[in-house]
């Protein structure tokens, strides 16, 4: 490419690299609404800081080389919305919305299960619903994307002809979600735990999967992964929500209409670690920003961009 090309694109010639440590988490899956539903997965995760593990088990990546005088976008995954009829144990949750920076993609997390139906896959998969038309089938969970989350939880089959299962835990980048039924009764699958990470200067765990709805009366929900997942609902309980900036997935609501809203997932977070002999200052978006040591952190709760 010639000089007076890169001028008109707006780059400097011969720019100089260096590398940026990052972590990417995309926005967690909701949880279905009552009926037996899944928990959501988390959104997935990619790391490069200090060697610490990605999702899914995945090893740390290579720190991301960039450009002097280049503007990298910095895109935020919003976590998948509620099931929008509250009332209807067949509303459709939603998946999260993916992450990126430069060419780091992070995967948003699967939905939860809805009656009858398995996890849909995403950065963590979706848990499975709990209720299957055979007392003896299972309805799978949604898969998880390598090095970035695990698997949902299978669904349990009908306990017996009256009494449904309940739905299973949504997948977290730390941990698969749990079967529906795993204590004997009928209380919801926990959600997959998350990892946790120091990118930010302090260690703090995130993308964890959300818990599965409690199964038939007196049922608890499942609890949520580490991580910012949402608990399922159980019978005096709501569904609670992925916490914002984590990727957390959404917790499934109650078989018994007491509280029948699934959660909305997590929105997801960028953080970009910098050496401060090397940080620009420009930036969109409002990162917050802060030191650790020779490194200059930028957190992005939303979109925005880092020049270079």
């Amino acid at each position: 490419m010639s000089g007076i090309m890169q001028m008109l694109l707006g780059r400097p010639m011969g720019g100089a690299l260096y590398n940026v440590e990052f972590l990417v988490i995309a926005g967690g899956g909701s949880g279905a609404n009552h009926y037996y539903g899944g928990g959501g997965g988390a959104g997935g995760y990619r790391a490069s800081y200090l060697s610490e593990t990605s999702g899914g088990g995945g090893s740390s990546e290579s720190a991301l080389a960039i450009e002097t005088g280049v503007q990298y976008t910095v895109t935020v995954g919003a976590g998948g919305a509620a099931p929008p009829d509250s009332t209807s144990y067949q509303s459709v949750p939603s998946e999260g919305d993916d992450s990126v920076f430069s060419s780091i993609t992070s995967i948003g997390g699967g939905r939860g299960g809805i009656y009858i139906g398995g996890g849909t896959e995403g950065g963590s998969g979706g848990g499975g619903s709990g209720f299957n038309d055979s007392p003896s089938g299972n309805s799978t969970g949604g898969p998880g994307t390598a090095n970035q989350g695990y698997d949902g939880g299978i669904g349990g089959p009908r306990n017996n002809d009256a009494n449904p299962s309940p739905g299973a835990g949504g997948g977290g980048a730390g941990g698969v979600g749990e079967y529906g039924g795993t204590d004997g009764a009928y209380s919801g699958g926990d959600g997959g735990n998350g990892v946790a990470s120091s990118i930010s200067g302090s260690t703090v765990t995130r993308a964890g999967g959300g818990g599965g709805g409690g199964g038939y009366n007196y049922a608890s929900g499942g609890q949520a992964g580490t991580g910012g997942g949402g608990d399922g609902g159980g019978l005096s309980a709501n569904a609670v929500a992925g916490s914002a900036n984590t990727g957390g997935g959404g917790g499934a609501g109650y078989f018994a209409n007491v509280a029948p809203a699934g959660g909305a997932g997590g929105s997801g977070v960028v953080i970009l670690r910098i050496p401060t002999a090397n940080y620009s200052s420009t930036t969109t978006g409002s990162p917050s920003v802060s030191t650790s040591g020779s490194d200059t952190i930028l957190i992005y709760n939303s979109s925005g961009s880092y020049t270079a």
